[in-house]
Formats: C-alpha cells, structure tokens, sequence
C-alpha cells in the first residue's frame, strides 16, 4: 500500500508541474508523448500475436504529433472515439459469450482511442489546465465514490464477467459523488444557470459514466488477453493503461461535448 501511495504522490507532482508551471506546452506536449508511447507499447500486449509493438508505438506517436498540430481534425478523432466506445459498451455486456471484436482490428482501435485521448487532454489543457484538471478531478471523485459506496452497499454486478468487484450501486454512488463536485464548481465557480447549467451537468454526468466505460473496456481487454495488469512501469499500479483506462474515454467525450456547446453559443468558461 505504501508503494501505491508514493507512486501516486510522485504522479500528482509530475502531472501538477507539466499542467500548471509553464503556459507554454514545452512540459504538457513531452508528458502527453511520453504516455502515449508507452500506452501503446502496453496496448499491444492486449492483442493478439502482435509481433512488432514497437511499429504500433511509432504509428501512434506519428498520429498524434500529426494530429496536434492540425487542431481542425480534433473533433474528427474524438468523434471516431465515440463510436467506437458506444461499440465497446455492447461488447461488454456480451462478453465473454461473444468475442468477436478481439483481433488485429484493435490495433486500429488503439490508434484512435490514444490519439482522440492525447488530442483531447492537449485541447483541453490549452483552452485552460483548469479545464483538464476539472476532468481527472470528475473521474477520480467518482472512481473514490464508486469504490466506498460499492464497498458497503454492493449487492447487483455491473458487469460479472468482466469486472466482479463492480456494482450497480456503486455505479450509483460514483456518479452522485461526481455530479456533487459538478454542481458545486457549476453554480459557486462557474456561476452557471439556466440551459448553460443544465447542459454542463448533463456534459459532466455522461463524462462520468464514459469513465466507467473506459475501465471496463480495458478489464476486458485484460481478461481476453489473460495478463492481471498492463504493465509494471508504476509501482503498486501496473501501467498506464491501468492508471488512464477511464481518462482515455472521459477525455475526448467531454471534449467534443464542450466544444458542441460552444460551437450552438451555449458559453461555459
């Protein structure tokens, strides 16, 4: 538990510096490339038989540079992400009865699930760090409520075959903690009311449950492919993979929905 916890401190000061210290992206660019690179080495032990990870890392890390620099394909890759989450979402309540989506087709998912998550955590973070914060705050707040409320209240699996520990209840829970963090910053930091407040709530709770996705998107990848964690470069954690599963969802989710109100004038900042 130690070794969790000093990991832990030692990313929050990692993440803290590259975000805030520099209004330049002279520490964010390097952070995102760095994780992007190892999550796609680590994504390719969760397909099958793939033979060259490090052509997979290199394809990746070529799309997202490419991407960052061309800001008009953002909502592109994001959307991309969309659908294939809303894909992976009947993929998880079939399994592991239907497994048909696990081939070399997920070397394209990858690439665009990473892509889509760099470019949106990137956007995010330029439009204002705070926004980007606002996002790892919502997805930790409801991983924390999720767990203590499943913890004493658990009885209805979400998803058995893919994630036992998880439960309805605790699904409930997670998401009642997050929207309190959500309402709070809404009306006492944003001052939002009317269609603005509604819509960035509704933003924000899909965001939550995106996140939710996202983890057990990447335990099923895990149990098809028989490995416990993605990774060991993080001590007490695993990899990467295991420490962003749920961001990788959350983030270009909640990044095409902001910039969608946006684009129809509904102003949040």
């Amino acid at each position: 538990m130690w070794q969790r916890i000093k990991t832990a401190i030692i990313l929050i000061i990692i993440v803290g510096v590259a975000l805030f210290a520099s209004a330049s992206p002279i520490l964010i660019v390097p952070l995102l490339a760095v994780g992007a690179g190892i999550s796609a080495h680590e994504w390719t032990k969760l397909m099958p038989a793939w033979r060259q990870p490090w052509l997979f890392v290199v394809i990746v890390l070529a799309l997202t540079f490419t991407s960052l620099v061309v800001p008009s394909s953002w909502a592109v890759w994001w959307s991309a992400s969309v659908v294939i989450w809303l894909l992976a979402l009947s993929w998880v309540r079939v399994f592991p009865q239907k497994t048909r989506w696990y081939g070399r087709r997920l070397a394209v998912m990858g690439a665009v699930i990473l892509t889509a998550a760099i470019t949106a955590m990137f956007d995010l973070w330029r439009l204002s760090p705070w926004w980007l914060m606002y996002v790892f705050l919502l997805v930790w707040c409801a991983d924390s409520g999720a767990y203590f409320v499943g913890r004493k209240l658990g009885k209805r699996k979400m998803a058995p075959n893919v994630s036992p520990n998880k439960s309805m209840e605790g699904l409930a829970g997670g998401l009642a903690t997050g929207l309190l963090v959500v309402i709070a910053i809404s009306v006492f930091k944003l001052q939002l009311s009317g269609v603005a407040l509604i819509s960035f709530v509704a933003l924000s709770a899909v965001t939550i449950l995106a996140s939710v996705l996202g983890d057990l998107f990447e335990s099923m990848l895990k149990r098809q492919a028989g490995v416990k964690d993605s990774g060991t470069i993080l001590p007490g954690h695993g990899g990467v993979l295991d420490r962003i599963d749920s961001l990788l969802s959350a983030t270009p989710i909640f990044a095409l929905g902001f910039w969608a109100l946006n684009h129809f004038g509904i102003v949040v900042s």
